[in-house]
């Protein structure tokens, strides 16, 4: 009997691929923390005998991607309360 299409790995490596080309579109870390999370849960799927149900699979999903975009966030963000301001106009001399 054949696997459901949801516990093929590829599948999730590909959707990982497609989520991290729509951030490079739309830029935001949101879509970078679900790519990051679908690559994850595509490489666990090559563990052999590792096959959750559908629910398991995308609280495994929703765990990692949620995770991810937290490092993502603490580590690429500005410092708390932190501006960026400019003392100069580019066009004065």
């Amino acid at each position: 009997m054949a696997d459901p299409f949801w516990l093929t790995w590829w599948i999730w490596l590909a959707g990982a691929l497609a989520l991290g080309i729509l951030e490079i579109v739309l830029p935001g870390f949101i879509f970078l923390g679900f790519a990051i999370g679908a690559a994850i849960t595509g490489i666990l799927l090559v563990i052999p005998g590792f096959a959750p149900s559908l629910s398991i699979l995308l609280l495994i999903f929703a765990v990692l991607s949620l995770v991810s975009w937290l490092v993502l966030r603490r580590m690429y963000s500005l410092p708390q309360g932190q501006v960026k301001t400019f003392n100069h106009d580019i066009n004065e001399k």
